[in-house]
């Protein structure tokens, strides 16, 4: 299976995407996304998908720095659950140990390696998103986001003793320069950060010692594993793809590097099928847009992924006992009803 990505690591994305002259909402239906859903922080997508948009709007707006003008925006808090976690950690360096042992819990193609010798710490940054395409920009974000944790930890005016890419330079090093310092290097054997020792000694100042017996409660509550199970990615992606009107099982089995047999015999394993979790989220998202006038049946059963509004029509009744027309007609007398009666005064 690919591994996946939360949509957090977007966070952002419009607005730095607008103020380059993008056009966030095109870029991200291309890669595959869906732009409603990026306020859902704590949503699952394909972190081949998100790779896809960074390296697209990169080359659309010709900032060979956009991954790390996107770290500059991040904050612990993108972290989700854990960064309530880290925050509260002692010192920097069980921080940053929490961080790598947990780092699938918010990002399933991002491996962190720390080591420590004779004074010298390494941090080491890899993304193996299963398939092969650039992930400079993506590299870029996750390096820059950690750099800004540091920083979180050690003040603003914190640098590396150096940091190394794997990537050749870039025309401009000006953004480089300005968060890792001068002490770069490019076509590096790995990416990642050079610090001292003493820097992960450092006392969090943020921690508080009477809260951590309730933030390891919390860890322990936030699910860490890095296998997640193959309903929850297939729902994630029906929800994704289905408003797009591209869902199939084949595409869902493509988005998780596997074929279609694989993608059901796995869920047959977990006691579900494609149809199943295909259903009930296209009875959700029916519910939800069928009463919108502004849309025609055609509209909706190709978004729900019908071949013919027939389909759709024999579908909808067979889940909700009428026709869409009739849903429609009854979601709007409600509608006359709600806003003709108001608000008891």
């Amino acid at each position: 299976m690919k591994p996946l990505a939360r949509y957090a690591a977007l966070n952002d994305y419009v607005a730095l995407g607008q103020s380059l002259g993008l056009d966030p909402a095109r870029l991200v239906r291309e890669a595959g996304l869906d732009p409603a859903s990026l306020s859902m922080q704590d949503r699952w997508v394909p972190a081949s998908a998100v790779t896809e948009l960074l390296e697209r709007s990169a080359a659309e707006s010709g900032r060979e720095d956009f991954g790390l003008l996107l770290a500059e925006r991040r904050r612990l808090s993108n972290l989700g659950p854990l960064s309530l976690v880290i925050r509260e950690e002692p010192d920097v360096r069980s921080a940053l140990e929490l961080m790598v042992r947990h780092q699938h819990a918010y990002n399933e193609s991002l491996y962190i390696r720390l080591t420590e010798r004779n004074g010298i710490a390494s941090v080491r940054l890899h993304l193996d998103i299963g398939e092969h395409r650039s992930t400079r920009q993506a590299t870029e974000l996750a390096i820059g986001a950690m750099h800004g944790i540091l920083r979180g930890f050690l003040g603003a005016s914190w640098q590396p003793a150096e940091t190394t890419f794997t990537h050749p330079a870039p025309r401009d090093r000006t953004t480089h320069r300005r968060l890792f310092g001068s002490q770069l290097k490019f076509d590096h054997e790995f990416t990642g950060m050079t610090l001292y020792t003493t820097d992960l000694d450092t006392a969090n100042p943020m921690s508080d010692p009477l809260l951590r017996p309730y933030t390891q409660q919390l860890l322990d509550s936030v699910s860490t594993t890095a296998e997640t199970a193959v309903r929850d990615r297939v729902q994630e992606l029906v929800e994704l793809l289905l408003p797009t009107g591209r869902c199939s099982a084949d595409q869902v089995a493509r988005s998780l590097g596997v074929d279609r047999r694989t993608v059901h015999r796995r869920l047959a394993d977990e006691g579900c099928t494609y149809s199943e979790i295909l259903d009930s989220t296209r009875i959700d998202l029916a519910r939800r847009v069928v009463g919108n006038r502004g849309r025609s049946f055609t509209e909706i059963a190709e978004m729900l992924g019908f071949s013919s509004p027939a389909s759709f029509t024999r579908w909808f009744r067979s889940q909700h006992g009428c026709s869409p027309s009739q849903w429609r007609r009854a979601a709007s007398k409600d509608a006359v009803h709600d806003s003709n009666t108001g608000p008891a005064s």
